[in-house]
């Protein structure tokens, strides 16, 4: 499929670059505008895989998260976030809401529904030992006519 616009960034897994994530994300949809709904949904969508990886994926250890995103024809948003964690050795039971992999923390274990809800396709692979990649893809709405 044609890609519109690209962008890629590898960053350090630790908590503070969720915020750059989302902020890379609003930056990107600029030239889409989105509506702020949209927006909003897609923020909460990265910052959940993202920080699914900083904390599920590395566990306290370093490593690095991967973002991939993708404007392609018909104003479908691709989203692709890797890390090369620990995986997911159960994936059907670790999209089940409410489960989390790390109870002690407090977590709630919404980012898989959050990110099924948010978004019109989700595909998760992990290979435990050696990592997981979210693939998602959103397709916008129409573009907002000027107000004239």
């Amino acid at each position: 499929m044609k890609t519109m616009n690209e962008f890629k960034c590898v960053f350090p897994a630790v908590s503070a670059n969720e915020a750059l994530a989302r902020a890379a994300l609003s930056a990107f949809l600029i030239p889409a505008d989105p509506t702020a709904q949209e927006l909003a949904d897609l923020r909460t969508v990265i910052s959940e895989a993202v920080t699914n990886a900083i904390v599920h994926g590395y566990r306290n250890a370093s490593g690095s998260v991967s973002i991939c995103l993708r404007m392609l024809p018909d104003r479908v948003l691709y989203i692709r976030i890797t890390d090369k964690g620990c995986g997911i050795p159960d994936i059907p039971k670790a999209m089940e809401p409410l489960y989390t992999s790390a109870p002690e923390e407090e977590r709630a274990g919404l980012g898989f529904a959050i990110m099924q809800e948010f978004t019109d396709y989700l595909q998760v692979r992990s290979t435990p030992g050696h990592g997981t990649t979210l693939t998602m893809r959103r397709q916008l709405g129409q573009i907002h006519a000027e107000a004239d």
